[in-house]
């Protein structure tokens, strides 16, 4: 999986620009991103090329009917799947779970919101991996047990098939990206519980693709992540810590993450300190390949250390 490697790099740069109130709302966000990392896998650069519409990371219309419990918002819509950011000053950590890594990320579509009390449902029709091709299912119920418990269910699934020529994130045909994350049905949920000053969000998540010869997919495969997120602030105090453990296993000749039928565990702390809106943050991850893959020169170490310092301005 290559040498030892250090740097610097531009991880992530957003501007955003919404409206969130009234019958005609919108919001867009300028950006530059897909620097933020994966435990266990190289630390990206930052890429204003990642969506097709870019550098329009998202950008939509909404109409909010007064007093009506639905709404409608087209455009290049952000996912439901899954509760980590593609910013990294959004999640508690500074490296992704491996769920993340498997996840659709914004694309083009058509969503409906529906809010009863505690309840939100949406449904997004689209092109999913932002593709182009309209075939895409979205689906999350969200519930709001009380300001400290919710619960969200949520799925992502191809209804069609999309083709090997077709372009996904940075213009990678999807025959290189891999036809199985396009191919895919995804089920998953996580939870978040707070307490005081803590929060801890467990997720699980499964992904498989079935059999489809047209486009490689010569035998069934899937995969399968759970990850414990937690993160502690600190009273009165400008530091907090991040925590994440995660496991994951897949099977078959899809490559979901790190290898094919890779299998492991992971664990990683981030310790972090904010002061208005300048904010610095180090983790350290390690990260162990029980099947599949190896990391170093010698292409059979099993064991991978990963450090990041994290630091930027929000405004």
């Amino acid at each position: 999986m290559g040498s030892n490697e250090n740097g610097v790099n531009l991880g992530s740069a957003l501007i955003q620009l919404q409206k969130t109130t009234g019958v005609i709302q919108f919001n867009m966000e300028i950006a530059a991103t897909d620097g933020t990392p994966t435990l266990g896998e190289a630390i990206g650069k930052a890429d204003v090329d990642s969506v097709g519409t870019s550098p329009l990371y998202v950008g939509t219309i909404t109409i909010a009917p007064t007093g009506m419990p639905f709404k409608l918002t087209a455009g290049e819509v952000d996912c439901v799947e899954g509760p980590e950011s593609s910013f990294s000053w959004n999640n508690a950590n500074l490296f992704l779970s491996s769920l993340y890594s498997v996840e659709n990320g914004p694309s083009r579509g058509v969503e409906v919101d529906y809010t009863h009390g505690p309840l939100t449902a949406t449904v997004i029709y689209g092109d999913g991996w932002d593709t182009g091709v309209f075939n895409f299912l979205q689906a999350a119920l969200d519930f709001q047990f009380n300001d400290n418990n919710e619960l969200d269910i949520y799925y992502g699934g191809n209804l069609g098939r999309t083709g090997l020529n077709t372009r996904t994130y940075t213009g990678t045909s999807v025959a290189d990206f891999g036809p199985y994350f396009m191919n895919s049905q995804m089920f998953g949920a996580y939870y978040s519980y707070t307490h005081g000053n803590l929060n801890l969000l467990p997720e699980i998540q499964y992904v498989y693709a079935k059999v489809d010869h047209q486009i490689g997919i010569d035998n069934f495969t899937s995969n399968f992540g759970a990850a414990l997120i937690t993160d502690y602030n600190f009273e009165n105090s400008p530091y907090s810590l991040g925590g994440m453990a995660e496991y994951f296993t897949s099977n078959g000749l899809g490559d979901w993450f790190i290898a094919p039928g890779a299998q492991g565990f992971g664990v990683e702390a981030t310790p972090s300190w904010q002061y208005k809106h300048l904010f610095l943050r180090a983790s350290v991850g390690f990260l162990h390949l029980i099947t599949g893959g190896a990391y170093g020169n010698s292409g059979n170490g099993k064991n991978v250390v990963q450090t990041g310092l994290n630091g930027g301005i929000i405004f």
